[in-house]
């Protein structure tokens, strides 16, 4: 007598709706914490709701900004170490909303990966969530894709999405930048989320593994310094902005570091001029270009060597700024003056303290 045949299910295949089902589950606390004016529904719809008029705008011009981890997750991954790259992603997104005057307002993630842990995948929520309280966005989205066969087991990948908003003409950078405006530099938290391929790099010929002492920071393992999360500016910038009025630009300093992100904001007439040795470079950055042989130049443009945000101020007010800012905990310096632009669209002066 012949039996019938068990036909194959999606789990069969590699997917498990249960472990999705049971990851939402899991993160709806987490979402309901980045709950803010404008964001109060549940996740779980088909997509986020957010209302404008709520949140207390007039006339507001939206600014979105996407972005990712890199390669820095593959210093998680390896880890075992999941519950601050969240904090990352949202970073990325936020530092870029912020540089254009917008005040974020709500996030999406995606998370992709081979198989669906929902532990991990909780650790990461978790991550997002902190770094959602930290920019003061809500969290009110996103989506978990099960991919095997894509991924190899234990990777994943991670891409946020942000929207924020600013009034109708109170948007950055302005058009009234001129000669002897002054450059300040807001510190960096470490490596932030750019250059992980070249870190990997490094640490792969330096023979140490992730767990050992990290050379420059010898109460925390390699893994857990490296893994330091992205700054987030955005609380500090926006309240310089309302109470001073003497912000005219800002720049991100992520890939590209200072050459590469510092012109992005100034008119073509303009230049900024730098001072190398007012720049306080971190221990991480010392023992990179040290370890790895790397020059000041390839430092300058791969990291942000220990200057994550760069504002561009009124001359007149840039002690005003400065004195907002640390109060809101930054820790500023000033590191230049904007210049006539003859050729390059960052000058540099003195040399880097690696």
């Amino acid at each position: 007598m012949s039996r019938k045949k068990t036909g194959l299910s999606y789990a069969d295949a590699g997917v498990d709706i249960d472990a999705g089902n049971a990851l939402v589950e899991k993160i709806k606390p987490l979402v309901r914490a980045t709950r803010r004016p404008g964001a109060d529904g549940e996740i779980g719809g088909f997509g986020g709701l957010f209302d404008l008029k709520a949140a207390g705008f007039t006339d507001p011009i939206l600014i979105a900004a996407n972005d990712g981890v890199g390669t820095k997750l593959k210093v998680a991954i390896e880890a075992g170490k999941h519950d601050t790259v969240g904090i990352d992603l949202v970073a990325m997104c936020v530092n870029d909303l912020v540089v254009q005057g917008a005040e974020p307002l709500f996030f999406l993630d995606y998370f992709a990966t081979g198989k669906l842990d929902p532990d991990q995948g909780a650790a990461i929520v978790a991550g997002i969530a902190e770094g959602c309280r930290q920019a003061g966005c809500a969290l009110i989205g996103g989506e978990t894709a099960e991919m095997p066969g894509m991924y190899r087991d234990g990777d994943y990948d991670l891409a946020g999405f942000a929207v924020g908003a600013a009034e109708r003409g109170r948007l950055l950078p302005t058009n009234d930048i001129v000669e002897g405006d002054v450059i300040l530099g807001l510190a960096s938290t470490g490596v932030h989320s750019n250059g992980f391929s070249l870190v990997r790099r490094i640490v792969e010929v330096s023979g140490l593994d992730w767990n050992d002492p990290a050379p420059f920071d010898s109460d925390r393992s390699l893994a857990e310094a490296l893994l330091t999360p992205t700054r987030i500016y955005v609380k500090p910038i926006l309240s310089a902005i309302a109470r001073t009025h003497g912000i005219k630009a800002l720049a991100h300093i992520t890939g590209g570091g200072f050459p590469e992100n510092i012109p992005r904001v100034l008119p073509p007439a303009y230049a900024a001029e730098i001072d190398l040795e007012a720049v306080n470079v971190l221990p991480v950055f010392s023992w990179l270009a040290e370890r790895g042989g790397v020059a000041a130049q390839e430092m300058l443009r791969t990291f942000n060597c220990g200057i994550g945000m760069i504002a561009v101020v009124a001359a007149g007010q840039a002690a005003q700024v400065a004195a907002v800012l640390q109060k809101e905990g930054e820790h500023v310096e000033i590191l230049g003056s904007i210049v006539p632009r003859r050729d390059k669209g960052v000058i540099y002066q003195g040399a880097l303290e690696l």
